[in-house]
């Protein structure tokens, strides 16, 4: 049984004359274990289809499984339990918040998922130290580069556990040195058995993945 699987998944937005097909009838399966890079240009659906695989967005029409249940009978709430418990997501933008240090924005997930503060505190700190960050925990993001900060975020991304994280562009925001150590850490992490989905435009992070999908005007148009 796949990981992850996608049946004819349709995103429509608006109606009438200003309907926009931002995915028409995609067919997806991702098995556990796999790191799937899926590229495509600018506007071709390939967020939208992360989003909607990570199930931070819903389809129009079309079914979503996930460890073979039905995602897409789930409320939102359900959604989102579901979604803190099995996945990671990272970002280009990053997304920490300013307000909080490293320590506190990796604890972030886990106390939504109310986990004890010895707890959450200690795999924190032990999460940081993973990616390199050992002596920056205390520091706020606008103490970090860029690179740091989306290590921070892929700390972030591992705190409760994940079978999948889904990265959009996840060294869009960095030099080329940081992005290839962000890369290392994501193979790094597919190699211990995390499945991996990202989303790219570059055909250098692409050869990071086992497999990649390729997009165009809404739909998969290869497989490689």
């Amino acid at each position: 049984m796949a990981l992850i699987e996608g049946r004819n998944i349709w995103k429509i937005y608006g109606s009438g004359e200003a309907k926009t097909y931002a995915l028409r009838g995609i067919d997806i399966s991702i098995n556990e274990g796999e790191f799937v890079a899926i590229m495509g240009p600018s506007g071709c659906g390939k967020s939208t289809l992360l989003n909607i695989l990570g199930l931070l967005d819903v389809p129009t029409r079309g079914e979503v499984y996930i460890k073979g249940k039905k995602t897409t009978l789930m409320n939102e709430n359900e959604r989102a339990i579901f979604r803190r418990k099995i996945s990671g997501f990272i970002f280009q933008q990053f997304h920490l918040i300013k307000t909080l240090t490293a320590l506190e924005n990796v604890e972030l997930p886990m106390i939504l998922d109310e986990k004890d503060k010895k707890y959450r505190r200690k795999r924190a700190k032990k999460l940081l130290e993973m990616v390199g960050l050992a002596e920056r925990i205390y520091h706020y993001p606008n103490q970090l580069s860029g690179g740091q900060q989306q290590r921070v975020a892929i700390a972030r991304a591992l705190a409760n556990n994940p079978k999948i994280i889904f990265a959009d562009e996840p060294t869009g925001n960095l030099d080329s040195k940081s992005g290839k150590i962000v890369m290392d850490l994501l193979k790094e992490l597919n190699e211990k058995g995390i499945t991996i989905i990202m989303v790219t435009h570059d055909k250098d992070l692409a050869k990071y993945a086992s497999r990649i999908i390729k997009m165009k005007d809404g739909k998969i148009v290869s497989y490689e």
